[in-house]
């Protein structure tokens, strides 16, 4: 299974996506903020969302697995 990872440690602001929305390759899936700066987080694979891990407010970490594809 695909995933979308945190590339930073920071607070999920926004999720754009929803389980079952189809994804391609570079389109912007949730906004982390990290240092008060928001920072995009694109999808590097297309696929279709299986399962969202957070939610808006939390706290992740780098690396962190934030969304399953399928």
């Amino acid at each position: 299974m695909k995933k979308i990872e945190s590339i930073v440690s920071g607070i999920v602001v926004k999720i754009m996506v929803q389980e079952g929305s189809v994804l391609s390759a570079g389109d912007e899936a949730l906004i982390v903020e990290s240092m008060k700066m928001e920072i995009p987080l694109e999808v590097e694979v297309s696929g279709e969302v299986a399962e969202i891990l957070v939610q808006e407010g939390d706290m992740v970490e780098e690396g962190q697995e934030l969304i399953r594809l399928k």
